[in-house]
C-alpha cells in the first residue's frame, strides 16, 4: 500500500462569504452574499435590493470565524490539515470595490489569519474572488457585465498580492467560474442581478449578460495570473471548476451528442479558455444557440493566452 508523500496537501475548504459572519464590522461593505436571505424547504431563498428588518441573512452572521479564527484554525490543525483552502471577502478589503486605497481593518484581520495557518503548520491556499461581489458595483454596473470591474479586481488583486507575500504562496482567481455558464451564476458569481429582488432560483435569465460577464471574467483572471507571475515569482496560481458530471440517457447517437455539447457548455467552456488560452472550437455554436454576441477589445485574445494558468 502507499503512502502519500511528505509535501502532499491534504485539508479542506471554506469560504469568506460562507462562514466569517461580522458582514458589517470594522468597514466591510455588503456583498452580493449579503442580500440573499435564507431559504428552506417551503421558502425560496430571494435576493433583496436592501435589508429587510426582521429577515434572516445567513451571511451576517454565519459561524463568526470573524471572531473565532484562532480557536477554528486550532481545530483544523488537530484534523491533521495540511493546507485550507479559504477566500478573501472582496468587500473586506475594498467596501464598494471602487476606492483606491484599501480597508486596513480588512487586511490586517486576513493578516491574522494567515499568521494563525502558520503558527500550526498550515499552508493556506486563497480563493481570491468566491461568491462575494460587491454588491455596489452591481448597482452600478450590473456586476461583471461592466468591463470597469477588470480594473477594479486588479486593484484588490494588486493589493492583496503585495500585502501577503510570504504569507500566501498559493491562489485560485474565480471560485467556480463555470458557474457563469449556468442561470444560477447570475447572482452567486457575475452578479448580473442589478435591481432584480426576488427568489435566487427564479432570476430572469440573460445569457447574453451571464456570458459577456464571464468574458470579463476570463480578462481579469488572465491578467491577474500574469501580473502574479512578473512581479511574484513564487506564486502559483490555479483556476477552479465546478465539474458538473452528466451522462447520456441512453446509448443513442443523438443523446451521446447532446450530452457531449452540455458538457461543452457547462464543464469545458470555461477550463478552455483558462488552461489553453482561448476560446474553444466549439465556443461560437454555444454563443449562435443562445443568442449572444461577446464584445471583445483589441488584445483580449492575446490576454487570454500569456495569462493562462
Amino acid at each position: 500500500m502507499g503512502t502519500f508523500r511528505e509535501d502532499f496537501l491534504w485539508g479542506g475548504a471554506v469560504a469568506a462569504n460562507q462562514f466569517e459572519g461580522a458582514w458589517n464590522v470594522d468597514g466591510k461593505g455588503p456583498s452580493v452574499s449579503d442580500m440573499c436571505t435564507n431559504g428552506s424547504h417551503t421558502t425560496p431563498k430571494r435576493i433583496t435590493t436592501t435589508i429587510e428588518p426582521d429577515t434572516l441573512y445567513p451571511s451576517h452572521e454565519a459561524i463568526d470565524f470573524y471572531h473565532h479564527y484562532e480557536e477554528d484554525i486550532a481545530l483544523f490543525a488537530e484534523m491533521g490539515f495540511k493546507v485550507f483552502r479559504t477566500s478573501i471577502n472582496w468587500t473586506r478589503i475594498f467596501p464598494t470595490g471602487m476606492e483606491t486605497e484599501p480597508n486596513e481593518a480588512g487586511l490586517a484581520f486576513y493578516d491574522k489569519v494567515f499568521d494563525c495557518c502558520k503558527k500550526h503548520g498550515i499552508e493556506p491556499l486563497v480563493t481570491i474572488s468566491h461568491y462575494e461581489l460587491p454588491y455596489a458595483l452591481v448597482e452600478k454596473y450590473n456586476g461583471w457585465e461592466g468591463r470597469e470591474l477588470i480594473e477594479y479586481f486588479m486593484n484588490y488583486c494588486k493589493a492583496i498580492f503585495a500585502r501577503y507575500q510570504g504569507k500566501v504562496k498559493y491562489w485560485l482567481t474565480f471560485n467556480e467560474i463555470n458557474a457563469g455558464t449556468m442561470p444560477l451564476g447570475a447572482v452567486l458569481s457575475t452578479g448580473t442581478v442589478k435591481g432584480y429582488s426576488g427568489p435566487v432560483n427564479q432570476v430572469p435569465d440573460k445569457p447574453q449578460e451571464r456570458f459577456q460577464a464571464l468574458h470579463h471574467q476570463f480578462v481579469a483572471s488572465a491578467l491577474a495570473v500574469k501580473y502574479a507571475h512578473d512581479n511574484y515569482p513564487e506564486y502559483k496560481l490555479g483556476n477552479m471548476i465546478c465539474f458538473v458530471t452528466s451522462y447520456p440517457a441512453t446509448c443513442n447517437p443523438a443523446d451521446i451528442i447532446a450530452n457531449q455539447e452540455h458538457m461543452r457548455e457547462v464543464n469545458w467552456y470555461c477550463s478552455d479558455v483558462q488552461v489553453r488560452g482561448e476560446y474553444p472550437s466549439y465556443a461560437k455554436s454555444i454563443w449562435d444557440r443562445l443568442g449572444i454576441t461577446i464584445k471583445m477589445e483589441p488584445g483580449d485574445e492575446e490576454i487570454f493566452k500569456t495569462g493562462n494558468c
